[in-house]
């Protein structure tokens, strides 16, 4: 199915050309048609699948379909982005989209000064992006006002809720009209997500693509059991010996992220890093330099995982296995897409193992495991007996990495200390 089909204008269906698209993917088949005719959508799909194209493309062209003065400071369009870089990514593509239309695109994230997003903001805006964190800090100020809004999309909505944003959204969407088009995309659908899509959705049309919580099929799992102590040196020797090119390495905090970083270049790989304690432009010159090859490895915290699309990257290594087994699913979802071969590598500790089993029960897949020449482990199938006999296991509502539970005060207040290390 061509774009051309779903009757958008000679202009948009140009751009998308000059853009490399040619055929539509599932999820956009599946969209498009429904957001085409106003309609709100709440698709489950995963990262990599188009979903960026599936909501701007209708809103683009309803945008020109009903032209409309916009006034000062006000809005037409909203995509909010958990993060930076996503919100980048996404109005990077929205201008490239709109190249022959006459329509403003504005991007507003937090790390830059607000001067400068101001006077963009000061004429109106035809469709603004931003994350929830900056776009609260401009309506503060007087910059925004959402009374004008026709269309409001969340993309990965599920991970702005995992981030805490859920005050925020709730705020967002008081200040906006009710009578407006609303889209969720989302990779994982838990609890809060479908509390969300119920107080923010009317009658939605649902796309999913995938399972929930699926990972793509072009992704093969692999884990290594490894002594807590030796994962840098297993690390090194992987990526070295192996020859692996453009990997990237997750790890849960940022201390962590910064020693990982400072051995691997110690070790002669040239490693970049990318977490929340780097300014904006340090953030933006490390991912530039991880995608033009530079550098051969790019390390991050999981303000990383979501919506970056580095192409053809083929491998995601787990340095550290995630709190959240959701998580796991965000942070391979960076390699395996558009149809390519993508690999998953997670170092595991002993301690470790009660995650990968609830890993491997989310993704509903057995993950292979290797054990690397010289790194051996003593036997751990007494111990992986147990931990799938766990309460914390065997219970879905008890599972503490599970953001679908009924967690108790103190495990929610301890899982926000642990965000703020990230």
């Amino acid at each position: 199915m061509s774009f051309a089909s779903q009757g958008f204008s000679p202009e948009i269906v140009r751009a998308v050309a000059e853009c490399g698209y040619d055929k539509m993917t599932p999820v956009q088949r599946r969209a498009i048609p429904a957001a085409r005719k106003g309609r709100d959508i709440l698709a489950n799909a995963q990262t990599g699948t188009g979903k960026t194209a599936a909501f701007t493309l209708p809103i683009l062209q309803q945008l020109i379909d009903n032209p409309q003065p916009v006034k000062n400071f006000n809005v037409r369009a909203l995509v909010l982005a958990p993060t930076r870089e996503l919100a980048a990514q996404i109005g990077a593509n929205a201008e490239a989209y709109a190249k022959y239309l006459d329509l403003s695109i504005v991007t507003i994230f937090g790390g830059v000064k607000m001067a400068g997003q101001v006077k963009q903001l000061q004429p109106g805006v035809d469709l603004l992006i931003a994350t929830p964190g900056r776009l609260l800090e401009h309506i503060a100020e007087g910059n925004i006002a959402l009374g004008a809004i026709e269309h409001v999309v969340l993309d990965e909505a599920d991970r702005m809720l995992d981030m805490g944003f859920a005050g925020e959204l709730k705020r967002l969407f008081s200040l906006v009209p009710a009578k407006r088009q609303t889209m969720l995309f989302s990779a994982t659908y838990p609890a809060a997500m479908k509390q969300l899509a119920r107080q923010s959705l009317t009658s939605p049309v649902e796309v999913a693509v995938d399972a929930i919580n699926a990972t793509a099929e072009t992704v093969s799992h692999v884990v290594y059991p490894v002594d807590a102590g030796r994962k840098m040196e297993l690390l090194s020797e992987l990526i070295g010996r192996k020859n692996w090119r453009q990997v990237m390495v997750f790890c849960n905090y940022k201390e962590t992220a910064d020693n990982v970083v400072k051995e691997l270049n110690l070790n002669g790989l040239p490693t970049v890093v990318c977490h929340g304690d780097k300014g904006q432009g340090a953030r933006r010159r490390a991912l530039a330099e991880f995608k033009e090859g530079k550098a051969r490895i790019l390390v991050a915290t999981d303000v990383a995982a979501r919506g970056l699309d580095i192409k053809g990257l083929p491998y995601v290594i787990n340095f550290d296995v995630p709190f959240l087994a959701e998580d796991y699913v965000h942070r391979i979802g960076r390699t395996g897409r558009a149809g390519q071969r993508g690999h998953a590598v997670s170092l595991v500790g002993r301690d470790e193992e009660l995650s990968i089993a609830q890993i491997e029960q989310l993704i509903g897949q057995h993950i292979h495991r290797i054990t690397q020449t010289g790194y051996e482990v003593p036997d751990r199938t007494a111990l992986l007996h147990d931990v799938r006999n766990k309460k914390r296991y065997t219970d879905k509502r008890r599972r503490t990495n599970n953001p679908s539970a009924d967690r108790g005060q103190a495990q929610a207040a301890a899982e926000r200390n642990l965000r703020k290390r990230r």
